[in-house]
């Protein structure tokens, strides 16, 4: 029998993607969303997929309830695996709700959290290099505490994400869940909102309208992007690694790129006539990040294999299409 999998903010930008490729390999999927942050439209694809089914719903509620009356729970019955992707993730978003992002990364996660000590299922926890907040280590390892504002416009986030982390160790500690923490860099690609406020989809929406690419700060701070298919592959195998291997581990490309770089090879790719204008670099927003994923190779045998301009070329025909 096929495994049943459970993916909360399977209507976002890496849940769509995730269904999508759970559903091309015969799982069945359980997926939940209240699309407070993503667009309910890029879901219904999946609607006429007697392996799906979707679940509108926010999981600081009572999702015990409603997944008890789910079809596939019923017919499969029990949950295999969660992957936990439920959380605002883009800047404007999680700013825009910031009280809702907190009660997702602790109240909603300790809903989740008792659904897999109900089903015995393994969870993958998204979290994410913004727990590293303003490095002052660099490249970052899964050993660094980070150097983040408690109480600044992102704390919302870097904060809600830091408690997760603890949230799901207690969980194992105490009750013996079978607890995943990966920790996500900057990831781009097909079905991202052009709209989301990241730097990768704000550049590429821009140069395809030929308007003024918005770089913060001088451009020379730094990120190091993954494409989807690459974070995929890291999540899978590490939902699939053993019991021991709970994490923190870094899923991340450690090609380093300054935003000035990465304006103007989307510059070139799109073939734009847009230009560079600078604002003000908005406050706590790191200076520079890139993952240290030695641990991932080493216990995931997971390297990234599509480099940024493949990537760019895959991302930017999506958004073309769209």
């Amino acid at each position: 029998m096929s495994k049943l999998i459970l993916i909360t903010g399977a209507g976002g930008f890496i849940g769509v993607n995730l269904v999508k490729k759970l559903l091309e390999t015969d799982f069945y999927v359980i997926g939940i969303d209240n699309f407070c942050s993503s667009d309910i439209r890029k879901s219904a694809q999946f609607k006429t997929n007697n392996h799906y089914e979707l679940i509108q719903a926010d999981i600081c509620d009572d999702i015990d309830s409603m997944i008890a009356q789910s079809r596939l729970l019923k017919e499969q019955g029990g949950i295999d695996q969660i992957f936990n992707l439920a959380c605002p993730a883009s800047p404007p978003r999680y700013l825009k709700l910031p009280l809702e992002t907190i009660k997702t990364c602790t109240m909603g996660l300790t809903n989740v959290l008792n659904i897999a000590k109900k089903f015995n299922s393994t969870v993958v926890q998204a979290s994410t290099s913004e727990i590293y907040g303003d490095p002052l280590e660099h490249p970052q390892t899964e050993s660094y505490r980070g150097n983040v504002n408690t109480v600044g416009p992102r704390s919302c986030y870097d904060e809600g994400k830091r408690i997760a982390e603890t949230i799901c160790f207690e969980y194992r500690k105490n009750f013996g869940v079978d607890i995943k923490i990966a920790r996500i860099f900057n990831t781009y690609g097909p079905y991202m909102d052009a709209d989301d406020g990241r730097v990768v989809s704000t550049f590429i929406n821009q140069a395809l309208k030929n308007k003024d690419l918005t770089m913060f700060g001088d451009g020379n701070q730094t990120r190091s992007f993954q494409y989807i298919s690459d974070l995929l592959d890291g999540l899978i195998k590490l939902m699939y690694s053993g019991k021991d291997l709970f994490g923190p581990i870094n899923i991340g490309n450690p090609n380093e790129f300054t935003m000035k770089e990465l304006a103007e090879l989307v510059l070139g790719v799109t073939d734009s006539t847009s230009e560079i204008v600078y604002q003000e670099l908005p406050i706590d927003d790191p200076k520079q990040r890139q993952p240290d994923i030695s641990k991932a190779q080493k216990e995931l045998n997971w390297n990234p294999t599509i480099q940024i301009k493949e990537g760019l070329e895959e991302t930017i025909k999506y958004f073309k299409s769209i």
